[in-house]
């Protein structure tokens, strides 16, 4: 009992002398820091913007978009608007609320198109401030899981048949898809030449294969050409179109027109040396007429003579007159010996110019038609067979080439009245 009264005791002043030591160090002086303040002051969100503006939309065909802008202000004192948007885009003027149905027929009907940029302007403005507002843009692209492929159609058919010499030209067009092609390549079997490039849509295609195109160990004298023509779009997706040409053997046109000019200069100028001859036959003839009517003329002046004296009172003029008509009878085989009848000559003459005539007729009637005339060869051959036809017939006939009149007298000559008159058939 005495040493729980003593532990007690203990206990109590233990308490008490702790009670004092706190009392002792709540007295003492507290030293409060001072609370420090913030020196830069929060300004307040005074420039106009858009919060939540997305700089780049992609939209599904037949989707719909729906997004509400929103700005850093009070939106019932601003407006909103769109400039350069696609067909069919709007937005609530007071909300910002921006709505868009992608329809399947823009797209069909070409007013929309996939995988292109659209750059949509859009813009808000204070009511009461003009000066007020923002102009910004966003992306719009449009995507569709349905691909239609390009197409590279020619405007001819898939096979054709040319000759040497023709020139083939068509149009490579294309067939627009999902994805239009961007650049055309080109493809031949055989190396040609002369032919214009190919590079995208719509350009135009030209060759013309020479005349030694086509060999002589090709088959059935033709050469086959596959021309290939390879679209190519963004992803480098491929559409080929091909062209089976048949170049067939033909004749080097302007190898044959100059052997054609050749062939006429020669039947031109073997013209121009028969007219010469018929000049030289003609004049033969003339003079020897000339010459006979001289005779004939003296022997009728002298009969005529004779008869006049005879019937004279003088007898000397009486015999001379007997013997004036003896003498005009021995003029005729004078004028036999002295100038026979050309018959010879007449006729040759006759026949060079019938000859001259005909040449000068087929040389205009075979003459070349337009640019290109396909029938040049037989042509060229009816020529070379009537000049050798004509040259075997007139093979007796001198021609002299040394000839001292020009082209344009001969013409005349022959074209005269007179020879004309001379030559001309008469009927009976």
């Amino acid at each position: 009992m005495i040493n729980f009264h003593r532990t007690l005791k203990y206990l109590m002043t233990t308490v008490s002398g702790m009670a004092m030591t706190i009392l002792s160090f709540s007295q003492a002086p507290v030293f409060r820091v001072p609370m420090q303040m913030d020196s830069v002051k929060k300004e307040e969100d005074s420039l106009l913007r858009i919060r939540n503006l997305n700089p780049y939309f992609t939209l599904h065909v037949d989707s719909t978009l729906s997004y509400k802008l929103e700005i850093n202000k009070d939106p019932s004192r601003y407006f909103w608007y769109l400039r350069n948007s696609p067909l069919g885009m709007k937005i609530n003027k007071d909300n910002g609320l921006l709505t868009f149905k992608a329809d399947k027929s823009f797209f069909l009907s070409g007013k929309l198109k996939y995988d292109f940029q659209y750059k949509v302007n859009v813009g808000v403005q204070n009511l009461d401030n003009p000066a007020e507002r923002v102009d910004t843009s966003f992306t719009l692209v449009f995507f569709t899981t349905e691909i239609v492929p390009s197409r590279v159609k020619p405007t001819v058919t898939n096979t054709l048949f040319i000759d040497e010499g023709d020139t083939v030209s068509f149009k490579l067009e294309c067939e627009a898809g999902s994805f239009p092609v961007e650049s055309i390549s080109f493809f031949s079997n055989v190396p040609i030449r002369n032919y214009s490039m190919v590079r995208k849509c719509d350009d135009d295609f030209t060759w013309s294969p020479g005349y030694d195109f086509v060999k002589e160990t090709d088959s059935a004298k033709q050469r086959l050409v596959l021309l290939s023509f390879v679209g190519i779009n963004k992803f480098f997706a491929r559409d080929t179109a091909v062209v089976r040409i048949y170049v067939r053997d033909a004749m080097n046109y302007p190898l044959m027109l100059d052997e054609y000019n050749k062939t006429v200069k020669s039947l031109s100028t073997y013209i121009l040396e028969l007219k010469y001859a018929f000049v030289q036959l003609d004049q033969k003839v003339k003079h020897n007429k000339g010459t006979r009517t001289g005779f004939d003329m003296t022997t009728a002046t002298t009969a005529l003579g004779g008869t006049v004296l005879s019937s004279a009172a003088s007898v000397g003029a009486q015999t001379a007159g007997k013997i004036l008509p003896s003498a005009g009878v021995a003029l005729v085989p004078v004028k036999e010996a002295a100038a026979p009848p050309k018959t010879a000559e007449q006729n040759s003459a006759s026949l060079v110019r019938s000859s001259i005539k005909r040449l000068e007729y087929m040389k205009s009637e075979n003459s070349l038609v337009g640019e290109r005339d396909m029938d040049i060869v037989k042509k060229m051959n009816k020529l070379k067979d009537e000049l050798k036809q004509a040259q075997i017939q007139l093979i007796d006939v001198p021609i002299d080439e040394n000839s001292n009149m020009t082209e344009e007298q001969l013409n005349e000559y022959f074209n005269s009245k007179k020879v004309n008159k001379k030559y001309r058939l008469k009927s009976k």
